[in-house]
């Protein structure tokens, strides 16, 4: 996939399960994909560079190259999405879960963050390290900057967890994403 919407991290609750796939809003109906059947493209649209404004710096140098898949939806580059509409209130403890960056492995960092008036919010990083984890309300959807720092094939693993309200810890496993950057 290398361009349209699609929810990357798709956090549902279905039966007794916490699932996590890839909404592909990209055909119509959108459809629900595992994400190792699925390589996500950051295209040579995507290419940008570093702000110098230092709150960045977790991008790498001001200047530097960079390919990001934007949080505002931009023609012709994919737009990944993070969703839990699919879990109910009541099921799970605050209604949250916690979406956890196990690893990257690929020839750079990895970074999602959201901007707001200019200033970045880091919400994982491989830069300073895996895991990285960040609380997700339910009934949620929304979207992030996703940013590689070079180019070539990225595998990307994340996992979802929970505790349900009757305190039974839930987990998706760990599932593991492909992303290719192009020059």
């Amino acid at each position: 996939m290398s361009q349209g919407h699609v929810d990357a991290l798709d956090i549902d609750w279905t039966g007794s399960a916490l699932t996590l796939d890839i909404r592909d809003a990209t055909v119509s109906p959108a459809v629900d994909r595992d994400p190792s059947t699925v390589v996500l493209d950051a295209v040579s649209a995507s290419k940008t560079t570093v702000p110098s404004n230092s709150a960045y710096s977790f991008l790498g140098s001001p200047g530097s190259t960079i390919w990001v898949l934007p949080q505002a939806e931009v023609s012709g580059i994919l737009w990944p999405g993070i969703n839990t509409q699919g879990v109910p209130s009541g099921v799970l403890q605050n209604n949250t879960v916690t979406a956890k960056l196990v690893s990257v492995t690929g020839p750079a960092d990895f970074s999602v963050y959201t901007t707001s008036r200019g200033t970045p919010t880091v919400w994982f990083d491989s830069g300073n390290g895996t895991p990285d984890s960040r609380t997700l309300a339910i009934n949620t959807h929304a979207h992030a900057n996703w940013a590689f720092e070079a180019t070539g094939t990225y595998t990307v693993i994340f996992e979802i967890t929970a505790t349900t309200t009757g305190d039974a810890a839930v987990s998706t496993g760990q599932k593991t994403y492909t992303f290719t950057v192009q020059p």
